[in-house]
């Protein structure tokens, strides 16, 4: 890695810790309005998940700025966990970078919810359609987010598919490996 690479990973920006909720997208737009508008961007995140439609949502904050032409970095810190690696799947490998003893990790989607059916058996069969559109539709988007980690990496769609139900878990240098990930720094 080239010293003016290191440097600039070195000083990020953007600093974010915690949850991906909505305060953190708060806080995401705050520090990012008080950015500099020129140069390289570096954001670094550590975060144990939260709500993946927020890390969709800053994922897709970059992917407009980065269209122009600008160079916007990641870097996991600690922990990238769920949404996390979501907001993560983001950025192109090339620009996606963690510190040493960090580690991501990649999982299903889930979802908790109790069906209670009451009224006209028609009525009740829609209510079990609209569930099953809820979840084939999130199936649909956890696809997507998965093409879009593995993408420019070592690691295929597939694999992905069967280590999800699992929490995988990858160490900083095994992401590497993988080519997850640019470097460890």
């Amino acid at each position: 890695m080239s010293s003016d690479r290191q440097t600039i990973l070195t000083s990020p920006q953007l600093r974010l810790i915690g949850s991906v909720d909505e305060a953190m997208y708060a806080e995401f737009r705050d520090q990012l309005s008080a950015a500099p508008t020129e140069g390289p961007l570096v954001i670094a995140i550590t975060t144990l998940g939260g709500n993946p439609e927020v890390a969709r949502t800053m994922s897709d904050d970059i992917r407009l700025m980065r269209e122009p032409g600008r160079e916007i970095f990641f870097l996991g810190k600690s922990a990238v966990y769920s949404a996390g690696a979501t907001f993560m799947a983001g950025f192109p490998v090339s620009h996606r970078f963690m510190t040493k003893d960090s580690s991501l990790l990649i999982h299903e989607r889930q979802i908790t919810k109790t069906i209670n059916l009451s009224g006209p058996l028609k009525s009740c069969t829609d209510q079990l359609h609209a569930a099953l559109n809820e979840i084939e539709h999130s199936i649909e988007i956890e696809e997507a987010g998965f093409r879009a980690i593995v993408d420019g990496s070592n690691v295929s769609f597939e694999e992905v598919q069967e280590r999800a139900p699992e929490n995988w878990y990858i160490g900083c240098e095994k992401a590497k490996e993988l080519g997850l990930i640019t470097d460890v720094i």
